[in-house]
C-alpha cells in the first residue's frame, strides 16, 4: 500500500502482510524470516509475562494497594495496573526487570 506524502510516496505495510515480503525478499525466505521474528516476538512476551507475574504476586502477597506498590516500583499506579494486568506493549523488558529488582527480586538471563 502506497500513500502520498510530503516527502514523496511512503510505502506502508499492514498489520496483516509480511514485511520481509516488502522488503524484497523472496517468498520462502520471507516466510522463514517472519517464522523467526514471530518466535523472538513470542519469547519476549513470554518474559515480560513472567515478570510481570512474579510482581503481580509480590503485590498480592504482600497485600499492598496499587497505589503503595507504585511508590514502592517507582512508577504511577496506572503502570501497576498495567503489569498486573499484563499489557506487554507497554513495558520493556529492563523496565519491568529493574521494577522487581527495587522488591528484591533478581532476574537471571540464560543463553542456550
Amino acid at each position: 500500500m502506497t500513500h502520498n506524502s510530503e516527502n514523496g510516496v511512503r510505502h506502508i505495510t499492514r498489520p496483516e502482510d509480511n514485511i520481509f515480503t516488502d522488503l524484497g525478499f523472496d517468498d520462502a525466505q520471507a516466510a522463514a524470516l517472519q517464522q523467526e521474528s514471530d518466535r523472538e516476538i513470542a519469547l519476549l512476551i513470554g518474559m515480560k509475562k513472567q515478570v510481570m507475574a512474579e510482581i503481580a504476586s509480590w503485590i498480592k502477597t504482600e497485600n499492598l494497594k496499587q497505589v503503595n506498590a507504585a511508590q514502592i516500583l517507582q512508577v504511577t499506579r496506572p503502570r501497576v495496573s498495567d503489569v498486573v494486568n499484563q499489557k506487554t506493549e507497554k513495558f520493556t523488558l529492563d523496565a519491568l526487570i529493574s521494577m522487581a529488582s527495587l522488591i528484591g527480586k533478581t532476574c537471571k538471563l540464560v543463553i542456550k
